[in-house]
């Protein structure tokens, strides 16, 4: 499993199969990249000048929103995660 360092995160991506009005299933191609997934894995959090630690805002298992072209994808077997700074995760969303 992959570790993430510092304040970064490891996010499993959420695909949605996209359809549009009509009914016609998207090719990977077509679609938009989802910009939706779920925390896997978070670091210890950033290191302040004072050398204190912020501990993340986000823990494992929550699902969140993060910015469009964030991040680093990494597979690992037959699983692609995505590496992202947490400050490029936008939002937690709550049941």
């Amino acid at each position: 499993m992959l570790k993430p360092l510092g304040n970064r995160v490891i996010i499993q991506k959420s695909e949605q199969e996209q359809t549009t009005k009509s009914g016609i299933v998207l090719t990977d191609s077509a679609k938009e990249k989802s910009n939706e997934g779920t925390v896997i894995a978070v670091g210890a959090g950033r290191i302040l000048e004072d050398s204190t630690r912020v501990a993340p805002e986000v823990n494992e298992g929550d699902n969140v929103v993060f910015q469009q072209f964030a991040g680093t994808e990494v597979k690992r077997g037959d699983e692609t995660y995505l590496i992202v700074n947490e400050e490029d995760i936008l939002a937690i969303i709550e049941a």
